[in-house]
């Protein structure tokens, strides 16, 4: 099917397009219709993207689907997916109809609320399938827009506070990204991202305001791209938006943000920063490993003494986001495997515990953890679904948390067994925190009154964790549809990695003989 890839890109934003020009008044029957009529253009959209996955040939490592035209002034519209996106872009369509599903209950600005989250879909995939990198930078930017405003119009009680600060921290740190880009393009001449993975960035070392740095330009670039990713992750310690955003957030923007926004950071180190500057990676990947290795550790301490259940989450969403980028700057097959796999997994796990703490929170309005305990005597099934999740979240053997964890842990102790030791004690500290949050909320008696005429889950928050349900168990037990789709694509990013920084400490080696 030709334009397939713009096909599922623009699908949400048709919709939002009709919602804004032909629905009229805002009464239960509008609402209605806008929520609808936001279901069918994300369930068309996944139906369509399913016909990406099905047409997509895992053993070829180059970009597929790709559609090429000019626009205005010379702009370039590329896009084009190869294994270590399409799942990304999978994994975006697959949730946003759950998504949906979950604000079924909003009653405030429903049309908007709903404009604002199908807008978001198209961004979102945008970013996973652009070849060009002014494309890609407009969608990566363009993404902070509607989530600044699902935060700040249908957010908590500090809700302006948080937008503004997850704008401004996301924002900023993507202005040196666009400068980096514009150096990429006058050292290369193209703005095509498969013309520039093949290009190869000045190594030589430099000297800049007195400073001496190695691998050059590469370093440089390294740096810049690095600013805008590593707040998108985010990493410690630019991660001081995370929390605030997700608690003030409604339950569908904590559920996009978690499972989808973060994996852009990720993505971007995968696509720009490993292949396109593998001198400037290999050199700070060190500095890389043990942020990351500290990050696991140290939000992992900080959940622990949290009293907000999505504040606890958030933080442990930022110990998860460590293994990670230390999985990706392992710069091996198991690490990058382990690295994407978790990804994926993170969707659905991060996602369901948000949504999980959705379902109470609109019962009860509360997300304070002494306001719960005993659930189980009246919500068994969300006791059941929650159990799950939490297991999951700790990483036990079964489920798809298992999979990243192990497998990021393992590529990065070929690299380095300190940080892969530091890093596998966050795993025994996540049991903690999230054993402790299960402990609290939902084991015990049921003493508290307020809880007494508590009802369990309906058929609809059951439909919508179902799936979710399914994937981390399959995913846990076989994990090879996904480590199928992306190993050859991996396999050829690794191998091109470790000939390039072979051949700079080669040339370093003759330099200094």
């Amino acid at each position: 099917m030709d334009n397939l890839l713009s096909i599922v890109t623009f699908l949400p934003l048709l919709g939002a397009v009709i919602l804004a020009l032909f629905l009229r008044g805002d009464d239960e029957a509008a609402q209605r219709n806008a929520k609808w009529v936001a279901m069918w253009a994300t369930l068309a959209t996944f139906l369509f993207s399913i016909f990406i996955l099905t047409g997509f040939d895992a053993q070829n490592t180059g970009f597929q689907f790709v559609e090429e035209r000019t626009w205005i002034m010379g702009l370039t519209y590329k896009m084009g997916v190869d294994g270590i996106s399409v799942l990304f872009v999978m994994l975006t369509t697959f949730l946003m109809p759950l998504v949906i599903a979950s604000c079924w209950d909003v009653k405030h600005r429903v049309k908007e609320y709903m404009i604002a989250l199908l807008v978001l879909e198209t961004l979102m995939l945008g970013v996973f399938c652009a070849l060009d990198l002014v494309l890609f930078y407009l969608f990566f930017e363009a993404g902070l827009i509607p989530m600044f405003l699902i935060i700040g119009i249908w957010g908590g009680a500090n809700r302006i506070y948080a937008s503004f600060k997850f704008f401004l921290y996301t924002f900023l740190g993507s202005v040196l990204m666009l400068v980096a880009m514009v150096a990429m393009y006058v050292d290369a001449g193209t703005t095509d991202i498969a013309a520039l993975l093949n290009h190869s960035f000045d190594s030589s070392t430099m000297t800049v305001f007195g400073l001496t740095i190695m691998g050059g330009m590469q370093t440089l670039l390294f740096l810049a791209f690095f600013a805008s990713f590593a707040v998108k992750m985010p990493m410690w310690p630019v991660h001081t938006w995370l929390p605030d955003a997700h608690v003030q957030a409604p339950t569908a923007g904590s559920v996009v943000l978690a499972a989808i926004l973060l994996k852009m950071g990720g993505y971007g180190f995968l696509r720009f920063s490993l292949p396109m500057f593998p001198v400037g990676s290999d050199i700070l990947a060190p500095l890389v490993l043990w942020m990351s290795a500290i990050a696991i550790v140290y939000t992992s301490l900080v959940a622990l003494v949290q009293e907000d259940m999505k504040k606890l989450i958030a933080y442990s969403s930022v110990a998860h986001m460590g293994f990670v980028t230390m999985g990706i700057f392992a710069a091996n097959q198991q690490g990058v495997d382990g690295a994407i796999f978790q990804m994926i997994s993170h969707g659905f796990i991060s996602g369901a515990l948000f949504l999980c703490v959705g379902v109470i929170y609109d019962r009860m309005h509360t997300r304070d953890i002494d306001a719960y305990g005993g659930l189980v005597n009246r919500m068994p099934v969300y006791a059941l679904v929650f159990m799950l999740f939490t297991m999951a979240n700790v990483g036990l053997p079964g489920t798809s948390g298992f999979i990243g964890e192990f497998l990021t842990i393992m590529g990065v102790f070929q690299v380095n067994t300190w940080v892969a030791m530091v890093a596998a004690t966050g795993v025994i500290l996540s049991a903690g925190y999230a054993l402790w949050l299960y402990r609290r909320v939902v084991m015990g008696d049921l003493i508290k009154e307020s809880l007494k005429t508590i009802t369990d889950m309906t058929k609809r928050e059951r439909a919508i964790f179902a799936p979710l349900v399914f994937f981390t168990l399959f995913l846990g037990v076989y994990p090879a549809p996904v480590l199928d789709v992306i190993g050859p694509s991996v396999e050829a990013l690794v191998s091109q990695y470790d000939t390039a920084v072979a051949a700079f400490e080669a040339s370093t080696q003759v330099a200094e003989n």
